[in-house]
């Protein structure tokens, strides 16, 4: 039996003459691939040489140090980042997804009056400060998620639960953003907080039909209060004004009243003194005036005189009183 036997015979020269290109040509390679990073539109480069901070780069084609002696950190300064809590985020699309599963660690919270609430909510930051973000906290993602939670369990703490899960949700987010800030300056951790919304409030899940319960009673309160309100606001000006009105009428009444009795008794002056001064022409212009008066409101007037048979009519005074009513 005949076994067909391939040997390959390696000139050692050859290995000599061309050892050292090959070498040299993947030590190449590797140095312009460990040297060469791409820095994103809205990130800059932090450069560590030899784990110590050297320098920061800008966004573009960039070159360091190969063969590890220089490696780079991106950091995204120019995007908006979110941390969520007491959910996560599974698809955000036209129609985003959420998922709770078993985040109610860090959402379930004890208020002021020592009842408990399930508090969903998220930190909008960016990072301002890549050397502070890498060198002054260790974990700076990690960091600042204790401090938010941190942060709301202590702004939750001080408020009743009816305030959380209704008219102070917005006070809480606010005070939250606020004592994050604070926090994040003291660290030193170059983030800055822009904004945290609470997504969602609501009682643990076991009191949640009693908590509604109470919450109708509560809006239907606040439906028969605005209701009696209006009810007020409808008769109590309209009461108000009737009484300012008959006020008004009373005072103008009472002057007309006065000012017609200083009339008269002016006029009684003047025809006093006229009658002190001439008697006899005041009392007849006196009678005349009265009987002025007094003769068209008498109806027929029927003279008789007591030695005659005859009865004389008065003129013809009706016919005048219709001519001149």
């Amino acid at each position: 039996m005949n076994e067909n036997k391939y040997e390959i015979n390696i000139d050692p020269d050859w290995i000599k003459k061309y050892a050292g290109k090959i070498i040299g040509g993947f030590l190449l390679v590797v140095a312009i691939f460990t040297s060469t990073k791409t820095v994103g539109p809205e990130e800059e480069g932090v450069v560590v040489l030899l784990g110590q901070y050297n320098r920061t780069v800008q966004p573009g084609l960039n070159f360091i140090l190969p063969f590890g002696i220089e490696s780079m950190y991106k950091i995204p300064v120019q995007r908006q980042l979110k941390q969520e809590f007491g959910f996560r985020t599974v698809k955000a699309d036209q129609r985003t997804e959420y998922e709770k599963g078993t985040f109610g660690d860090e959402s379930m919270m004890l208020t002021g009056d020592l009842n408990l609430t399930d508090v969903e909510w998220v930190v909008q930051y960016r990072i301002v400060d890549s050397y502070n973000y890498l060198f002054r906290v260790r974990n700076a993602e990690k960091t600042l998620r204790d401090m938010s939670e941190a942060a709301m369990r202590k702004i939750v703490g001080d408020r009743t639960v009816n305030e959380v899960l209704t008219v102070g949700r917005q006070e809480v987010a606010t005070s939250v953003e606020v004592l994050l800030q604070e926090m994040c300056d003291e660290y030193q951790n170059g983030i800055r907080i822009d904004q945290v919304v609470l997504q969602d409030v609501n009682p643990p899940e076991p009191v949640k039909p009693s908590f509604n319960a109470v919450n109708e009673a509560q809006q239907e309160r606040e439906t028969l209060t605005n209701q009696a309100e209006a009810e007020y606001n409808r008769v109590i000006p309209r009461a108000k004004g009737e009484a300012e009105e008959t006020i008004q009428l009373a005072e103008a009444y009472a002057l007309n009243r006065v000012n017609r009795a200083k009339g008269e008794a002016d006029r009684f002056n003047s025809l006093f003194d006229a009658y002190i001064k001439s008697p006899e022409v005041t009392k007849q212009r006196i009678y005349l005036e009265t009987m002025e008066k007094v003769l068209p409101k008498i109806g027929n007037k029927i003279i008789v005189d007591d030695k005659g048979n005859n009865i004389l009519p008065l003129l013809n005074l009706d016919k005048a009183k219709k001519i001149n009513p």
